[in-house]
């Protein structure tokens, strides 16, 4: 029997994704600073015990989210958050800066700056970078509410077919759902015909947006944050010079997946081929590759390790045949993504070397191009639908208004063995 009113609790909600995974969220009230709707949110990779780990991972969430209540409720005073108490007179410049106040700093008039923060023509280039300087600088954040255009926009930076297709359908799923319709930009093509694609992604107003590469300017930063633009990274390169929200793939322990299966092969004189290394996922391949061989107290030869720039065939194929001809060359490669390992297969190939027969080869990606290949490609397969309904559904929660209290997630890779690798030759 009720004896009288009392808050509301979260029962927390499990959603299945398009994976099979379940994502896991549980309400965690408002923020006291914005009065946006905050949320603890997890992911549980598919599986048998999916669901039971789900019901465990929501009775946690919800025993912290209440652990969390209780602790406000006590409080005497309201806790500022900590951006707040770290740096106290950046955000009150933040509050104070107006359109007329930057208009002031860039001595032009307020129309010429709400110009640039829309992404209209009609200012000249000078001026337009002026405005942007100053917005970065002085942390300008659009305030108001503004119509936004129904849809999502994803930005590649070169669109690649096998991955940018799987994306944009997990986005789409998501955005149908909420009546958005969606479209993509490359950045790396508007760039090279002349046009300012930040400056026109403002202009169409999207209801938000999801990157898939972080490689901006700071002025294209400052100027998408000021537009007050919902905005979510795909795996990021690196941490941005911005906190933006992002969705990745766990790719360290795709790393050590690949190198614990060739291990159990047998195979100890193991060569990589990495992406580029300014880039965050293929530091993390790598070091799982490294993980997974230290715990088997074996040590990655530094001379059987070739750097790739562009996760290419080309360099699969270039990096492969140095490796191949080493006087003591490799029994497996495990490489950085899948179109380095098909161009590796086309070095063994030239240097009659069999696959898996005296070479095992692992790629990263599982593009469909990966098990038509001969012989089929054992490789880490990412979730790349599921990253883009993960980015779609995060970008959208922002879009609304709720504050989110997990600033990046990470989706389970799993290892599908095919048969380009096999046990050691003794």
């Amino acid at each position: 029997m009720t004896t009288g009113a009392r808050p509301r609790r979260s029962r927390g909600e499990i959603e299945r994704l398009p994976s099979g995974s379940l994502r896991v969220r549980v309400y965690d009230g408002l923020d006291p600073e914005t009065r946006k709707r905050r949320y603890l949110v997890e992911t549980v990779p598919a599986g048998p015990a999916a669901e039971a780990e789900a019901e465990r991972v929501r009775s946690r969430l919800l025993a912290e989210a209440e652990e969390r209540r209780a602790m406000r409720s006590g409080a005497p005073h309201r806790t500022a958050p900590v951006a707040a108490l770290e740096e106290p007179a950046a955000e009150d410049r933040r509050r104070r800066m107006t359109v007329a106040a930057v208009a002031r700093l860039a001595g032009v008039s307020a129309p010429t700056v709400s110009k640039v923060l829309n992404g209209r023509a009609g200012v000249a280039p000078q001026t337009r970078r002026r405005v942007e300087r100053l917005l970065r600088e002085q942390g300008y954040r659009r305030p108001e509410k503004i119509t936004r255009a129904a849809s999502v926009e994803i930005v590649f930076y070169g669109l690649q077919a096998h991955v940018g297709v799987d994306l944009m359908r997990g986005v789409k799923q998501v955005a149908v759902e909420h009546g958005l319709a969606v479209a993509f930009t490359d950045a790396l093509q508007e760039e090279s015909i002349g046009r300012n694609w930040a400056q026109d992604l403002l202009a169409r107003r999207p209801t938000g947006v999801v990157v898939t590469h972080m490689g901006f300017t700071p002025e294209q930063h400052a100027l998408l944050s000021a537009s007050g633009l919902p905005l979510v990274a795909v795996d990021p390169p690196s941490e941005p010079l911005h906190p933006v929200p992002s969705v990745a793939a766990a790719n360290r322990h795709g790393g050590i997946a690949a190198a614990q299966h060739v291990l159990d092969l047998g195979h100890r004189r193991i060569g990589v081929i990495t992406g580029p290394l300014e880039r965050r996922c293929s530091r993390d391949r790598l070091d799982g590759v490294r993980t997974a061989l230290a715990a088997a107290a074996a040590s990655l030869d530094e001379r059987l390790v070739r750097t790739g720039m562009w996760f290419s065939f080309e360099e699969g194929f270039a990096h492969g045949r140095e490796l191949l001809r080493l006087a003591d060359p490799p029994t497996a490669v495990l490489c950085g993504n899948d179109l380095q390992a098909l161009g590796v297969y086309e070095a063994a190939r030239q240097a009659g070397v069999p696959i898996p027969g005296e070479l095992s080869v692992v790629g990263f990606d599982d593009i469909s191009y990966a098990r038509w290949s001969g012989p089929p490609l054992t490789t880490v397969h990412q979730p790349f639908a599921e990253l883009g309904a993960t980015a779609a559904g995060l970008v959208l929660a922002l879009a609304a208004g709720e504050a989110v209290t997990q600033t990046r997630i990470e989706l389970a890779t799993t290892l599908t063995v095919r048969a380009s690798t096999g046990p050691v030759r003794r």
